[in-house]
């Protein structure tokens, strides 16, 4: 049973490598972006506190822009904030602001994030 559990981790480690490599890097699709940095607040059902995170990207970042959840008991959740940055980049807009909530399976304690996003170019 730990072989099982030990071989189901080590695939889905392999399939977000893959995920990863895929996407490509920052500077190969944008050019034009010096970095971006995400800056969200973290909110969970049934927790008070919320949690703050930064997460940057650079030209030697991969260029797939999604966040995962941090909720126990989220099945293949996470943020996916891929359309929104390609349409900044696409219109060339600095900063953009929104929520959204986790697109894995709800957990009876799922969550959301509020984030904004901030683009600098070259």
């Amino acid at each position: 049973m730990n072989s099982s559990i030990n071989s189901r981790k080590s695939a889905a480690r392999a399939e977000k490598l893959q995920q990863r490599i895929d996407a490509g890097f920052v500077a190969k699709h944008f050019p034009e972006v010096a970095n971006i940095v995400i800056n969200m607040t973290y909110n969970q059902r049934g927790i008070q506190k919320s949690l703050s995170r930064i997460v940057n990207f650079f030209p030697s970042s991969y260029a797939l822009f999604r966040v995962h959840c941090l909720s126990k008991g989220c099945v293949d959740g996470g943020f996916d904030l891929t359309q929104i940055i390609t349409a900044m980049i696409r219109n060339r807009r600095e900063t953009a602001k929104g929520d959204i909530s986790c697109e894995g399976n709800p957990s009876p304690k799922h969550s959301a994030i509020v984030y904004e996003v901030v683009i600098q170019y070259s």
